[in-house]
C-alpha cells in the first residue's frame, strides 16, 4: 500500500475516553460529546478544562471525557462555572446542559450569565422534552407535542409557546457567540464542529459569553424509531427553531 492509503484521516478523539456510550439508540448525546472532545483537543486545552454538568441525560459526561469534571445543582451549572471562572480565569470552562436544566429551572442563571458576559462556554442540548425524568413537557416542548405531562399535545394558550432560547441571549450585550445547529447528517455535523470551535474561540480569547444550541433527537421519549426521530428533527424542529448563527463577534 501506498503511504497516502495508509493515512489516517479519522479518530477517536484524545481526550474521549474508550468507554461505551448509554444513550439510547437514535440519541445525539454520544455525537455532541464527540464534538466537545474534538474541540478540547483541537485547542489543546484538556490539562485546563473544567466542564460543569447539569442535572440530566449529559450528567455522566465524566464517565466520557478525560477532563475534569463538576457537577452542579439542578439549573446552576452557569452559576458553578461563573464562581470557576472567576476564581481561576485561568481554565477553560464550559456547562453541558440539557432543555429542562437550561430554560426552565436555570433560565435565571443562563440569562444573567450571558447578560454579564462570563468568560464561560455552554453546550445547550435542545430535544425538546425531559429526557431522564420520564418524558415530561420542557420549555421547549413544540406546540401539539405530546408528553407524559401534555397527552393531548401542548396548547399553548394553556402551556405557553417553546422558549427560543438562542434568539434570547442573542440579544444580550454580553453574549459574544451564540449559534443553534443539529448533527442528524453528515453535513450538519461539519456545521456544529465550526460552531462549537467558534465558541470555544470566543472564551480563548475573553471576548464574553458564548453557547452552542444543539437540537437532538430523543427516539425513546418521542416513542419514535431512530430513523423516524431524524425525520421529525428535520421536519418539525428545525422549522421551529431555526438553525444558524445569532451573533458572533
Amino acid at each position: 500500500m501506498s503511504a497516502l492509503a495508509q493515512k489516517q484521516v479519522f479518530k477517536r478523539p484524545d481526550c474521549l475516553k474508550e468507554n461505551l456510550f448509554h444513550f439510547c439508540p437514535g440519541c445525539h448525546h454520544g455525537l455532541i460529546h464527540r464534538l466537545a472532545a474534538e474541540a478540547v483537543d483541537h485547542f489543546a486545552l484538556a490539562a485546563s478544562t473544567v466542564a460543569v454538568i447539569g442535572v440530566g441525560c449529559g450528567v455522566f459526561l465524566y464517565d466520557y471525557l478525560a477532563v475534569d469534571c463538576c457537577e452542579a445543582p439542578h439549573g446552576r451549572a452557569p452559576a458553578v462555572a461563573t464562581g470557576l471562572k472567576r476564581a481561576r480565569p485561568d481554565l477553560f470552562v464550559f456547562t453541558y446542559q440539557g432543555d429542562g436544566d437550561l430554560a426552565a429551572i436555570g433560565t435565571s442563571e443562563i440569562i444573567h450569565s450571558a447578560n454579564r458576559g462570563e468568560h464561560i462556554t455552554v453546550i445547550f442540548v435542545n430535544n425538546s422534552i425531559y429526557g431522564m425524568t420520564g418524558g415530561q413537557m420542557a420549555p421547549t416542548t413544540l406546540a401539539g407535542q405530546k408528553t407524559t405531562t401534555t397527552p393531548a399535545g401542548r396548547d399553548p394558550a394553556r402551556d405557553g409557546y417553546p422558549i427560543r432560547m438562542a434568539e434570547q441571549l442573542s440579544l444580550l450585550p454580553g453574549s459574544a457567540f451564540i449559534a443553534r445547529v443539529s448533527c442528524h447528517t453528515p453535513r450538519h455535523i461539519r456545521q456544529a464542529r465550526r460552531a462549537l470551535r467558534r465558541a470555544f474561540q470566543a472564551q480563548i480569547e475573553r471576548r464574553g459569553f458564548s453557547m452552542v444550541e444543539f437540537l437532538s433527537a430523543c427516539p425513546t421519549n418521542w416513542r419514535l424509531s431512530p430513523g423516524q426521530a431524524v425525520e421529525r428533527l428535520e421536519n418539525e424542529m428545525i422549522p421551529a427553531f431555526p438553525l444558524g448563527i445569532f451573533k458572533d463577534y
